[in-house]
C-alpha cells in the first residue's frame, strides 16, 4: 500500500515531482487533507513526509535529499521529533542538550521528552544547543540521528490509554558526523520555525471536535437520550460553537488558498479547536454515566468508546505548543499588550 501511494505521489503531495510528490500548491494540499480527513483515511506515521522531508528539500544538501529523500517515500526511515525537553517544551528556546564539535564529527548529550512515536521510529530529528553564550535562539543547531547510534537510549512513556505512545530520548556522548547537521550551525531555531506556522492551520482544524460531536450524538441515541430537551439544547448550543469554528478555520484556510503568509493569529484558532474539542469529550463522559470509566467500548457498540476520546482529547492544549503559550502569543504579537515581570 505505502509503495502504491508512493508511486503516485500521495504519500508527500506537496513535494516537488522531481523528488517524488504531486508539487500540490498548499492550497490543493489543505483540499487534499480535507478530503482525507473527510473520508476518514487513516494517517501514517507521516513526520518524514510533513516535517523532515519539506524541510531539506528546503535546507539540506543534495547529498542529504538524495539519501533521505526516497528512504522516507518507502517508509525505510521513521522519523519522530526531537523537540521537548524536561523544563524546555513550551519554552523550547530553553533546551539543554548540547552538541559539540569534536575533529570531523558532532558529539550530543542530553535528553528529549515526550517524543511521539519514538518507540517505532529508526530515525530522530534532533534540535541541540552549539553555543553555550548565544542568546537563546540563536545558539541552537538542527541534527539528524539514527536511533541506532550507539549512545542513544529510548524509553517507553505509557500515557492514560496504556500506549507507548511517547517515549524518553537521552543521548550519552553520541557521534554523529558532520553531515548530519542540516542548514548552518546555529540555524536550527530558524529551520524548526519554519515549520510551524502551516502546522497549525491542521492542528486547528474542526475535524477532531466533529468527530467528538457526532460521537456525541451517536451515544445519545444509543441511550435513548437525543429527544430529551436537555440534551436537544445542548446539543445545539455544541453544534452553533462548531459551525462558528469551521467559519474561523475557513478564513484562514482561505488564506493558505490565496498564498498569504499565516501570521501570528494562527494561534487562536488552534486554541478554540483544543478547548471545543475536549468540552465535547467532557459532555460524553457526563452522558455515558457508568460507562465513562471503561477504557474500552461499550460492551454492545463498539464504535463507542467514551474514556478513550475522552483522554484522547486531553493534551489538545499541549502538543503543538500549549494553549498558555498559544494566548501569550496572541496577547503579545496579535494584541500588542506587554507583560511586566
Amino acid at each position: 500500500m505505502v509503495s502504491q501511494l508512493a508511486e503516485q505521489g500521495w504519500l508527500a503531495p506537496a513535494w516537488p515531482r522531481e523528488h517524488g510528490g504531486m508539487g500540490l500548491s498548499p492550497s490543493k494540499l489543505l483540499i487534499m487533507i480535507e478530503e482525507q480527513e473527510r473520508h476518514g483515511c487513516a494517517r501514517t506515521n507521516d513526520q518524514g513526509m510533513t516535517m523532515i522531508g519539506p524541510l531539506l528539500i528546503r535546507y539540506g544538501t543534495k547529498e542529504q535529499r538524495e539519501f533521505h529523500l526516497p528512504k522516507i517515500l518507502s517508509g525505510e526511515h521513521i522519523w519522530c521529533q526531537g523537540y521537548s525537553e524536561p523544563n524546555a517544551g513550551s519554552d523550547l528556546a530553553s533546551l539543554r542538550t548540547r552538541a559539540v564539535r569534536d575533529s570531523e564529527d558532532w558529539v550530543i548529550n542530553g535528553q528529549k521528552i515526550w517524543t511521539t512515536l519514538g518507540m517505532d521510529a529508526n530515525w530522530i530529528y534532533v534540535l541541540a544547543r552549539t553555543d553555550p553564550d548565544a542568546v537563546k535562539q540563536r545558539g541552537i543547531s538542527f541534527f539528524l540521528v539514527p536511533i541506532d547510534t550507539p549512545g542513544v537510549e529510548v524509553r517507553p512513556i505509557i500515557n492514560l490509554d496504556m500506549h507507548d505512545e511517547f517515549a524518553e530520548v537521552f543521548f550519552k556522548d553520541v557521534r554523529v558526523p558532520a553531515n548530519a547537521l542540516v542548514g548552518g550551525v546555529n540555524e536550527g531555531w530558524k529551520i524548526a520555525k519554519s515549520l510551524l506556522g502551516f502546522e497549525r492551520i491542521f492542528l486547528g482544524s474542526p475535524a477532531q471536535a466533529a468527530g467528538a460531536l457526532e460521537h456525541l450524538a451517536r451515544l445519545a441515541r444509543k441511550l435513548g437520550r437525543f429527544d430529551d430537551e436537555d440534551f436537544q439544547a445542548l446539543y445545539a448550543r455544541l453544534h452553533m460553537e462548531l459551525e462558528d469554528h469551521k467559519s474561523f478555520y475557513r478564513t484562514f484556510a482561505d488564506q493558505v488558498r490565496r498564498g498569504e503568509q499565516l501570521g501570528p493569529d494562527i494561534s487562536m484558532l488552534k486554541i478554540n479547536q483544543s478547548a471545543l474539542y475536549q468540552k465535547i469529550t467532557d459532555h460524553i463522559v457526563d452522558l455515558a454515566g457508568e460507562n465513562a470509566a471503561l477504557f474500552d467500548p461499550l460492551p454492545d457498540d463498539t464504535s463507542l468508546y467514551p474514556a478513550s476520546v475522552f483522554i484522547q482529547a486531553r493534551p489538545s492544549s499541549i502538543y503543538g505548543g500549549s494553549s498558555e503559550i498559544q494566548r501569550n502569543i496572541v496577547a503579545k504579537q496579535v494584541l500588542g499588550l506587554s507583560f511586566k515581570t
